[in-house]
């Protein structure tokens, strides 16, 4: 399967490899670090597994990327740094995009410039900018919204 990712729903074994992708992700990335330890991410997502959508990308049988999304958010959407670039990214967004296809919308920090264009480059738009007070972070962010099949 070298090149291509297998898309899935979530598993409570596969938490902690959701951790790791997603604390190496950050820590890649071009915004402010992670506030949560490691044990506080896990924990996080074991209790969010059934109550909203969460989808794993698995190449080779390693867990490389995922989404996490409600019926109007995208919260998290993670690829490992070692596997950017490669389409597991478009290829999650892809299936976000499928099951909600009314739309939905996601919140990125706006010192994270490669997000912004990635989510760009696939239809969504900046609706708002705040100065991250709101966020666990404070740090300034964008709220970006993908209009759904309905305007397309």
């Amino acid at each position: 399967m070298s090149g291509r990712a297998l898309l899935r729903p979530a598993e409570l074994a596969d938490v902690p490899d959701l951790v790791a992708v997603q604390v190496a992700a950050r820590a890649a990335a071009p915004m402010p670090p992670g506030i949560h330890p490691p044990a506080e991410i896990t924990a996080f997502l074991t209790g969010r597994l059934g109550r909203e959508e969460m989808w794993v990308a698995e190449s080779e049988g390693e867990v490389v990327g995922y989404a996490r999304f409600t019926g109007t958010w995208l919260d998290d959407l993670y690829v490992h740094p070692a596997r950017q670039g490669q389409g597991i990214g478009t290829a999650l967004l892809g299936l976000v995009k499928a099951l909600r296809p009314d739309g939905f919308g996601l919140w990125v920090f706006e010192s994270n410039v490669p997000a912004q264009r990635f989510y760009a480059a696939h239809g969504f738009e900046v609706t708002e900018r705040t100065d991250g007070a709101a966020n666990e972070e404070r740090a300034p962010d964008l709220r970006m919204e993908w209009p759904g099949t309905r305007l397309a």
